[in-house]
C-alpha cells in the first residue's frame, strides 16, 4: 500500500509539472520562485589526445611502509590515519541487476551497470581531471603511420587463478567481442579496427582483426585510419581469463565458485534478485592497492536510491527526482553531501527516423525544435542537475562549441515560427500528422517527466498528438540501432574523451537513422586527422553545426549529475579536481577510474552503521 501511495504521489507531482510546464511555455504563468537554480560548472582545460607513451604517473595509494601500530589491510595497505577499522572499510551501493558483471559479455545488461566492472584491470585508468595511468599496459607506442599501436603490458599482474594476464587474453577478448554469434552489444565501438565489422558481419573469421600477440605481454591494434585519440579506448580493454572461459564458459564470474579476477576484488556473493558483493582478492599482483575492502550492491530500481541514502542503507546516491532535488537544496546538511560533477558529459537529446516521414521532412524537424521551451524544462524540473543544451558537445568538453551554436535560428523556442514550418510541411495546426510515440530508455523519473512535458509542448505548441512509453533497455537499442525508432528521447556520454567519440555515434554508420555526407567527411577525416590540432578541432565544430542546423537531434540539456556521498566517504579523488570541482567523478565504482582506488571509509562513520 505505502508503495502505491508513492505511486499515486509521485504520478500527480509529474502531472504537476508537466501542466505547469505548459502554462509556462505559452506565457500564462511564472516559473516558481523555490526551484532550486541549476548548477553552472567550470569549463575544463582542452584535452589534447595522448599520442606517444603513456604516462608515468604514480597513483597517490600507493603505501609506504607502515608507520608502528597503523591499520594494514588485505593488500598490505596502511589505512590513513583518520580511517575506520577494516571492518568499516566497505561501500554500499544500489544497483539494477543484470546477467553478467563482465564488460566484454555485455555492455548493457551488466549488473550494477559500469559500477560492477571490478574484475580485470583495465588497460588504463582515469582520474578526477581526464588524464590517462597506465595499469593493465605499462606503456604504448604507435607507429609512424598512426595505424599501429603497441601495448606493453605489466608482465606481473596475473588472475586470481595464478595464471598470468597476457596478449593470448586480449585477442581471444577481442575475438569473442567480434564474433557474430556473441552479437555483442557494444561492438561499434571498436569498429576502426581493421576487420572488426567484417567479423562482426561473419564476412572474415575472428581470427582477422586487427588484434594481433606480439608476445606474451606485447599486443598489437590495427586501425583502419590513423587514431590519436586510441590510448583514451584503452580504458575499455579489460581482458577476460581466457583459461577460465574456456573452462567454465562466458558466465564464468556469475559465481563465486567460479570467478577469476586480474583487479584487487572478486566476487565473493551473487544472490538472484537481492544483491552482489566483492571481497578482496587475495592473490593480487598490481601495482593498484586500496583501502576499501569490500563494496556491496543491493539490487532494486534507481528511483528507490535517494530514499535508501536516506534511512542508511547505502553510501551514495545519484538518482533523484524533481522532488529530492527540493529537499536537499533546502536541507543544510543533504546540501553538504551533494555534489555536482561533470559526469560523463552526458547530453539527453531528441532523436528521429529521418529516413520515413514524417521526420524525412527538414521543415518538421525544424518545427519540433522550436517548440520545445528548454528553460521551462530546466527551471521547472532539470533544476540544479543540467543546464539547457544546444548542441551535443557539453561546455567543458574538448572542442565544444555551445555559445556559437546556441545562436542559430534552429535553436530558438518561438511558437509561431514552428507552427509556420509546420504548416510548409504539409500539416497546419498539426492536421494530418500521424500520431507517435515518444520512446524512452528505462528512464529514471525526471526523464520521464521531461519527455512527458516535452510531448505536451509539442500538442500544445503544434496540435501533434504523442504518448510516451518507457521501453526496457535492450528492446529500445535493439530497435533504435536497426533504425525503426521513429521519435526517441535519448542520452549520450562519452567512453573516451575526444569528439571522435562524441560525434562519431552520428555518422551514418551509427546507431542515429540521419545522414548527412558533408558531416560525415567532416567527422571521419578529423577524427583522423594527426598533427594540427586547431584544424582537427575547427573540422569538428563544421560538424556538429551541421549536425544542428539539420536537426539530426534536438539537444534538451546537458546533465550536471549531482552524487550525494555521506561525509564519512573520503579520499583524494573526492578532493577538488584542477578545475576546483570537488565530487563523485565519472566512472565512479569500478577498476577503470581512479575513485575505487583511493576511496576509505573515516573515522565519522555512524555507529549506526556499525
Amino acid at each position: 500500500m505505502l508503495h502505491q501511495l508513492k505511486l499515486k504521489a509521485w504520478t500527480v507531482f509529474t502531472i504537476l509539472i508537466v501542466l505547469t510546464m505548459v502554462l509556462t511555455a505559452c506565457g500564462q504563468a511564472n516559473t516558481p520562485t523555490s526551484a532550486p537554480e541549476n548548477t553552472a560548472m567550470p569549463i575544463l582545460p582542452t584535452y589534447t589526445p595522448m599520442s606517444d607513451s603513456g604516462s608515468t604517473q604514480v597513483p597517490p595509494t600507493q603505501p609506504a611502509a607502515a608507520s608502528a601500530g597503523a591499520i594494514v589491510n588485505a593488500w598490505g595497505v596502511a589505512l590513513p590515519a583518520d580511517a575506520a577499522p577494516l571492518d568499516q572499510q566497505i561501500v554500499r551501493i544500489q544497483a539494477p541487476e543484470g546477467i553478467t558483471v563482465d564488460f566484454a559479455v555485455s555492455v548493457y545488461k551488466r549488473s550494477a551497470n559500469s559500477n560492477s566492472d571490478l574484475l580485470s584491470t583495465s588497460f588504463v585508468i582515469i582520474d578526477k581531471n581526464f588524464e590517462l595511468i597506465p595499469a593493465g599496459a605499462l606503456s604504448w607506442d604507435v607507429s609512424a603511420d598512426g595505424m599501429t599501436w603497441t601495448f606493453h603490458m605489466d608482465p606481473a599482474l596475473t588472475w586470481s587463478s595464478g595464471n598470468p594476464v597476457t596478449a593470448d587474453d586480449v585477442v581471444f577478448t577481442f575475438q569473442y567481442q567480434a564474433d557474430p554469434k556473441h552479437a555483442w552489444d557494444f561492438t561499434w565501438f571498436w569498429a576502426d579496427i581493421v576487420n572488426w565489422d567484417k567479423a562482426v558481419k561473419g564476412e572474415v573469421p575472428t581470427s582477422e582483426i586487427g588484434v594481433k600477440k606480439v608476445d606474451d605481454f606485447t599486443v598489437q591494434f590495427i586501425t583502419t585510419a590513423p587514431s590519436p585519440y586510441f590510448p583514451s579506448k584503452a580504458l575499455y580493454i579489460r581482458p577476460m581469463s581466457k583459461i577460465a572461459f574456456e573452462k567454465y564458459g562466458e558466465f564464468y564470474n556469475n559465481t563465486p565458485e567460479t570467478s577469476v579476477s586480474s583487479s584487487p576484488w572478486i566476487l565473493t556473493e551473487w544472490t538472484k534478485g537481492k544483491g552482489m558483493s566483492f571481497g578482496p582478492n587475495k592473490n593480487y599482483t598490481g601495482k593498484f592497492k586500496p583501502y576499501i575492502e569490500k563494496i556491496i550492491f543491493t539490487f532494486s530500481e534507481l528511483s528507490n536510491e535517494f530514499r535508501a541514502y536516506q534511512s542508511g542503507e547505502v553510501d551514495s546516491a545519484t538518482t533523484f527526482t524533481p522532488a529530492d532535488i527540493a529537499l536537499i537544496s533546502s536541507d543544510p546538511q543533504l546540501s553538504k553531501e551533494y555534489h555536482p560533477g561533470y559526469g560523463d558529459f552526458r547530453t539527453f537529446y531528441l532523436g528521429f527516423n529521418t529516413y520515413e516521414k514524417p521526420f524525412d521532412d527538414l521543415k518538421v524537424r525544424q518545427a519540433f525544435a522550436k517548440a520545445v521551451d528548454r528553460d521551462s524544462i530546466i527551471k521547472n524540473i532539470v533544476n540544479r542537475q543540467g543546464n539547457a543544451a544546444y548542441s551535443f558537445l557539453m561546455p567543458g568538453f574538448p572542442g565544444a562549441n555551445s555559445e556559437e551554436l546556441k545562436a542559430l535560428d534552429v535553436n530558438k523556442y518561438d511558437v509561431a515560427a514552428a507552427k509556420a514550418l509546420l504548416a510548409e510541411a504539409g500539416y497546419p495546426d498539426g492536421k494530418g500528422f500521424p500520431s507517435i510515440e515518444l520512446w524512452t530508455r528505462n528512464e529514471t523519473d525526471v526523464n520521464k517527466a521531461i519527455a512527458a512535458a516535452i510531448a505536451s509542448m509539442l500538442q500544445q505548441n503544434l496540435g501533434i498528438n504523442i504518448e510516451v512509453s518507457n521501453k526496457e533497455a535492450k528492446l529500445f537499442m535493439d530497435t533504435l540501432n536497426a533504425h525503426k525508432l521513429p521519435f526517441y528521447f535519448l542520452s549520450y556520454g562519452f567512453d573516451y574523451l575526444d569528439q571522435s567519440n562524441m560525434l562519431g555515434i552520428w555518422t551514418s554508420n551509427g546507431r542515429h537513422a540521419w545522414k548527412n555526407a558533408e558531416f560525415d567527411k567532416l567527422v571521419t577525416d578529423a577524427s583522423s586527422l594527426v598533427g594540427d590540432n586547431a584544424k582537427r578541432d575547427q573540422m569538428f565544430k563544421d560538424a556538429e553545426k551541421i549536425l544542428v542546423n539539420d536537426v539530426g537531434g534536438i539537444f534538451v540539456y546537458h546533465v550536471t549529475p549531482g552524487g550525494i556521498y555521506k561525509p564519512y566517504m573520503k579520499g583524494t579523488e573526492l578532493d577538488a579536481d584542477k578545475t576546483g570541482v570537488a565530487a563523485w567523478h565519472w566512472p565512479f565504482i569500478e577498476s577503470g577510474g581512479m575513485l575505487v582506488y583511493t576511496l576509505y571509509v573515516s573515522n565519522e562513520v555512524p555507529a549506526s552503521r556499525k
